[in-house]
C-alpha cells in the first residue's frame, strides 16, 4: 500500500523551480542565524552545507555532525533529505 503525499506538500515540492546544495559562505551568515533562531539549534562553525530553494536558504547541515536545521514554516522534507545525502557522501569520501 502506497502512502499519499498531502496535497500541500506535493504542491510546495512540485512548485520548486530550483534547488541548490552548496557550502555556506560568509554572506549566508544572516540566513544561518535565522534558521538557528527559528529552531533553537546551533550548527557550529565547521563546514556547513546549505540548501537553497528558489534562491532562499531554507535548510543547512553540519558536514561533521550531520545535524540539519530547517525553516519550520516551509516544506523542507525534500531539501533536508538532499542535505543528509550530500553530507553522508562527503563524509564517506573523506
Amino acid at each position: 500500500m502506497r502512502s499519499r503525499v498531502p496535497a500541500t506538500v506535493a504542491s510546495a515540492v512540485g512548485g520548486r523551480s530550483r534547488i541548490v546544495i552548496r557550502y555556506a559562505c560568509p554572506a549566508d551568515g544572516p540566513a544561518l542565524a535565522r534558521l538557528e533562531g527559528l529552531t533553537g539549534r546551533s550548527l557550529g562553525s565547521e563546514p556547513i552545507l546549505v540548501a537553497e530553494s528558489d534562491g532562499d536558504v531554507v535548510a543547512a547541515s553540519s558536514t561533521l555532525r550531520g545535524d540539519v536545521v530547517a525553516d519550520p514554516f516551509r516544506v523542507t522534507l525534500d531539501v533536508s533529505a538532499l542535505l543528509r545525502l550530500r553530507t553522508s557522501q562527503l563524509r564517506a569520501a573523506a
